[in-house]
């Protein structure tokens, strides 16, 4: 028997002991995501004792595959793809003994959704601007500030949120994170409505909001590193992951199957150019995740993410031709608060316009270009004049 033959002969135990301890048919989810979490088969990679056995991700596919078969309920990826896809595992990665286990249980088991707080009206592309100050104040940092563009921040209950914690120094080198709770004073959400009617983002006001010093990831000043952390986990979240025909490209070949009107010989070349563009990036990120098994996601995470949005554009586009006037049907414009993101949800004419931010959330396309060009390939990097200058005096 090989190693691998071995960790999946325990996992396919440790499994059906989880099943027979707590049926699925009678547990309720969040009873069932906490013993799950207790067995370590949340994250099988994640360090023992906080959701995971210290294994390699790869083995992760034996306890979800067993898990799906028997109908188990599963964590809420859509509802809370911040927490699990970006804030679980920079917790894991860079937090205490203690953040991970006040934070990674909960977060599983869909207790806490999380929201991201990053961007800012004057640092989105360029995140290490931001301005929103972080004061240290006996064991509390007191912050100030506004963030944007944050997902799901009206039915999160806690945040990932980076800070300037000093002006003094150059922009990269005074930032620090923090894990906020959404419930605390001086938090304000107001929503945005986007292109869609709907507002999934929000703008997010933080006046005088005490964070305990305990809920600080990485030592003060080390911010940058633990936000690229999850960024590059981000990345990797959005580009892929998505099963054969899944997402996007699943939509339109469905609608060719079911409809033999709108067939001929030139749309079927065009639908299948992007049928194996998408299969193409699907393998290409099932590999990069097998590549990764061992660590954290690098900068190649941005390649996915950019395939991502420029095929989820084009084939949107191409599915709007498919159905004609069809597409300019749209089931609702009033003001819709949702609990989740769904690039693919709803009717063609919805796709088509959530499509258009998948080349802005997550990073831009032109900024991930900058990450694939230096970072991946070795590019020269563009030449920047405000590396080294103290941020306060970037602001002047």
């Amino acid at each position: 028997m090989t190693d691998d033959d071995a960790v999946s002969a325990d996992l396919a135990g440790r499994v059906r002991r989880l099943l027979g301890d707590n049926d699925p048919a009678t547990t309720s989810a969040k009873q069932f995501l906490g013993a799950r979490f207790d067995a370590g088969l949340a994250w099988v990679h994640f360090p023992v004792g906080h959701g995971g056995l210290g294994l390699p991700q790869t083995a992760q596919s034996v306890v979800d595959d067993a898990l799906d078969a028997a109908g188990a309920p599963g964590p809420a990826r859509s509802r809370n793809g911040i927490g699990l896809g970006m804030a679980a595992p920079t917790i894991a990665a860079l937090g205490t003994e203690d953040q991970r286990t006040r934070f990674l249980r909960p977060l599983y088991t869909g207790e806490h959704i999380y929201c991201q707080l990053f961007s800012e009206p004057g640092a989105g592309s360029d995140l290490a601007a931001l301005a929103t100050r972080a004061v240290r104040d006996g064991d509390d940092w007191v912050v100030n500030g506004q963030k944007v563009w944050t997902s799901g921040a009206h039915n999160a209950q806690r945040a990932i949120l980076v800070a300037r914690t000093d002006p003094d120094v150059p922009k990269h080198a005074g930032l620090t994170y923090f894990i906020v709770d959404m419930s605390d004073p001086g938090i304000d959400i107001r929503p945005l409505r986007q292109i869609t009617g709907e507002a999934e983002f929000n703008e997010v006001f933080l006046t005088d909001v005490r964070v305990p010093d305990a809920n600080r990831i990485g030592e003060i000043g080390n911010g940058w590193r633990v936000a690229t952390t999850t960024l590059n986990n981000e990345r990797l979240a959005i580009g892929s992951g998505a099963p054969r025909e899944g997402g996007m490209i699943g939509k339109v070949a469905a609608l060719w199957r079911q409809r033999p009107d709108i067939r001929d010989p030139a749309v079927h070349d065009r639908l299948m150019q992007l049928w194996v563009d998408a299969e193409v990036t699907r393998l290409t990120g099932e590999r990069l995740r097998q590549q990764l098994a061992a660590g954290q996601p690098g900068p190649e995470g941005s390649a996915m993410k950019l395939a991502f949005a420029r095929q989820a554009q084009e084939i949107s586009g191409f599915e709007l031709e498919l159905v004609g006037e069809e597409g300019l049907r749209y089931d609702d414009w009033t003001l819709r608060r949702p609990e989740s993101v769904d690039f693919t949800g709803r009717e063609p004419g919805y796709r088509y316009l959530r499509a258009k931010g998948n080349s802005i959330e997550g990073g831009t396309s032109e900024i991930l270009r900058n990450v694939v060009a230096e970072r991946v390939l070795g590019l020269p990097a563009e030449h920047r004049v405000d590396t080294k200058i103290p941020w306060k005096e970037l602001r002047g």
